[in-house]
C-alpha cells in the first residue's frame, strides 16, 4: 500500500482511479481495460506530480525526506556493494543496531561502510532505534574508521538520521563526548571520506559522520543542527510553526549547496527517491565513482589537508580575509583600519578623558 503526503491528496485520488481502471474485475463482473482512459489519468498524475515537485517548500521537502518508502542505508548497503562483512560492537559497552557498519568491496576496490538505519517496519524500526544512535554506535565507527585509515581504505557514510538518541541512558554513557570524539576522528583521517544524506541529516548525531571530504545529498533530503519543530519550539515556544522554522534554517540541499556546506546534490525523480528506487541507486553509484576517482592520485597528507581546507573555508568568504590564501589559516588578520576602531572603541573612556585634559591645557595657556 502506497503511503501519501499531505500535498499529495490529488496524486492519490488519481492513482486510486489508476487502478480501478487497471483492474479488471469489476463490482458489475469482468470488464474490459480502457487503456486509452487510463493513459489520459497517467499523463495527468504525471503532470500534478512534476507540478508539484518542482515547487517544494522546505518544509515539504522535510516531509519527503522522512517519507517511510524512501530508501535507506540497507537497500544501498545490499545493491551498491558486494562481499559485506558486517562488524559489530564497539569492545566496550554494547553494539548499536541503528548503525549498520562493515567492509565491502566497490568496483573491485575494498570499501569501509556506515550506514545508519531506520528500518521499513515497526518491528525493524524498534530493532534500529529510529536510526538514532547511541554512544556505542559512535565508539563502533570510531573503532572501524581507525581500523581503515590504518589499512588505507575508503569510508562512505550514509546518513538518515533525526538525530542522537537523547536517552537518559545514552548520556550517563557520554553521548556528547562520543560525538565530539566522531568528528575529531573524522577530521583526522588520511584516506578519502564520502558522505551521502539521503534523508534526513539531523543535529548532531548526523554531524558526527558528515566530516568528510565529501558531502553528496539527494535533492529532497535535509540536513540541520535541530529539526524544524525543535527549532520552532525553542524560537516560538510552538511547535505548530516548524513551516516558518524550515524556511529560516535553510535546510534543504539547494540552500546548503549555495552557503558551500555540501559539495554535490543528486538529483530525485518526479515524486521523490520513493517512486523510483533504481534511478537513484544509478545516480549514487555514479556518483561514488567519480568521488573515489577524484582522490586516487592523492597521497595521504593531501586528503586530510583537502579535508581540513574544506571546512576552513565555510562562511569565510564575506568575513575579514585580505586575499584568498588566508581562507585555509585557522586565525583571521584584520586590516589595518578595523585594528583602529577596535581600539578606539575599547579604550574610548580613557580617550574622550584623555582629549579633556588636553583641550583644558589648551585653554589655559
Amino acid at each position: 500500500m502506497k503511503n501519501y503526503l499531505d500535498f499529495e491528496q490529488d496524486i492519490k485520488n488519481l492513482e486510486n482511479q489508476l487502478e480501478k481502471l487497471k483492474d479488471p474485475f469489476s463490482q458489475e463482473g469482468i470488464s474490459e481495460i480502457n487503456t486509452k482512459k487510463i493513459q489520459e489519468i497517467q499523463n495527468e498524475v504525471d503532470k500534478k506530480l512534476q507540478s508539484i515537485y518542482s515547487n517544494l517548500s522546505n518544509w515539504q521537502k522535510t516531509q519527503v525526506a522522512r517519507h517511510e518508502g524512501r530508501p535507506k542505508s540497507i537497500f544501498f548497503i545490499e545493491n551498491l556493494f558486494s562481499n559485506f562483512i558486517n562488524l559489530s560492537g564497539d569492545r566496550n559497552f554494547a553494539d548499536d543496531q541503528s548503525v549498520i557498519a562493515g567492509f565491502a568491496t566497490f568496483e573491485g576496490q575494498s570499501i569501509l561502510v556506515i550506514g545508519q538505519e531506520k528500518g521499513d517496519d515497526i518491528d525493524s524500526r524498534i530493532k534500529r532505534n529510529f536510526g538514532m544512535m547511541k554512544p556505542e554506535g559512535y565508539r563502533k565507527c570510531i573503532r572501524l574508521m581507525k581500523l581503515a585509515d590504518k589499512f588505507n581504505i575508503p569510508i562512505v557514510f550514509f546518513v538518515d538520521t533525526p538525530g542522537a538518541y537523547p536517552g537518559v541512558g545514552a548520556e550517563q554513557r557520554g553521548q556528547a563526548e562520543a560525538i565530539a570524539s566522531s568528528i575529531e576522528c573524522s577530521m583526522s583521517l588520511q584516506v578519502p571520506t564520502i558522505t551521502f544524506i539521503i534523508g534526513e541529516g539531523g543535529s548532531g548525531g548526523a554531524v558526527a559522520l558528515t566530516s568528510t571530504n565529501k558531502i553528496i545529498m539527494l535533492e529532497n533530503s535535509i540536513y540541520s543542527v535541530i529539526s524544524p519543530e525543535g527549532c520552532a519550539s525553542i524560537l516560538w515556544r510552538d511547535p505548530a510553526k516548524c513551516l516558518e522554522a524550515a524556511e529560516a534554517m535553510k535546510l534543504s540541499a539547494k540552500d546548503l549547496l549555495k552557503h558551500g556546506i555540501i559539495d554535490e546534490v543528486i538529483t530525485e525523480p518526479i515524486g521523490g527517491a520513493h517512486r523510483d528506487r533504481e534511478n537513484v541507486l544509478d545516480k549514487i553509484k555514479d556518483s561514488l565513482k567519480n568521488s573515489l576517482n577524484e582522490f586516487k592520485n592523492f597521497s595521504r597528507q593531501e586528503i586530510y589537508d583537502h579535508r581540513k581546507l574544506k571546512f576552513l573555508k565555510i562562511g569565510r568568504e564575506k568575513g575579514f580575509i585580505s586575499s584568498t590564501s588566508d581562507q585555509y589559516k585557522l586565525t583571521t588578520e584584520e586590516n589595518i583600519y578595523l585594528k583602529i576602531s577596535r581600539f578606539f572603541q575599547k579604550n574610548k573612556k580613557i580617550i574622550i578623558i584623555f582629549l579633556i585634559f588636553i583641550l583644558g591645557l589648551l585653554f589655559t595657556l
